[in-house]
């Protein structure tokens, strides 16, 4: 028997969450999406924005040891997302319990200091990026990048808590999203 899922329905009560459910992680994508197509363009503008000030000057010249330091930074900052992601075999870039895979929560590496490392690398990467090319406007960008990415982990946290089975039990173990000792 297929029905019509908007129907009114009084002989079937469970219709109703099962409708929820599918608009909640439907609304989640969408969410998911815009924020991770902001972060792209985030990344292309801070590229252009540092283009535009080196042909403008809007920006000092940053002392070469600076953008040098901003590079070992940025390197370090590419490898931690890379750790996260060669020890995590879930690790997506979409948002979803992966119960085909049979998805189970991760521990080792630097899943044992921060639930969400390979992000942490991720604005690293984007923060010291910035300076590592020569631009102070660009840090801009950067850093909306940044903001967005830890919008997106506190989202993704969220999804997590609530759907992935012994999250809860390691988010006690392991209490901070990003920073240890502070977030």
């Amino acid at each position: 028997m297929n029905r019509d899922l908007t129907q009114r329905n009084d002989e079937s009560p469970q219709t109703l969450p099962l409708v929820g459910a599918v608009l909640r992680e439907a609304i989640g994508v969408v969410v998911v999406t815009v924020i991770l197509s902001f972060i792209g363009m985030t990344t292309i503008a801070k590229h252009a924005v540092t283009g535009l000030d080196v042909r403008f000057g809007w920006t000092v010249p940053l002392p070469l040891v600076l953008q040098m330091v901003a590079m070992g930074v940025a390197a370090l900052g590419y490898a931690l997302m890379t750790w996260a992601l060669a020890v995590n075999a879930f690790f997506s870039k979409v948002v979803r319990i992966q119960e085909d895979r049979g998805q189970r929560v991760v521990t080792r590496g630097p899943y044992r200091f921060v639930r969400h490392p390979g992000y942490v690398g991720t604005i690293i990467f984007e923060l010291a990026t910035a300076i590592m090319l020569g631009s102070l406007w660009a840090f801009i960008p950067g850093v909306l990048g940044a903001s967005l990415t830890a919008v997106r982990t506190y989202l993704e946290g969220q999804t997590l808590q609530e759907e992935l089975d012994g999250y809860e039990e390691y988010a006690r173990h392991v209490s901070h999203l990003l920073l240890p000792g502070i977030w």
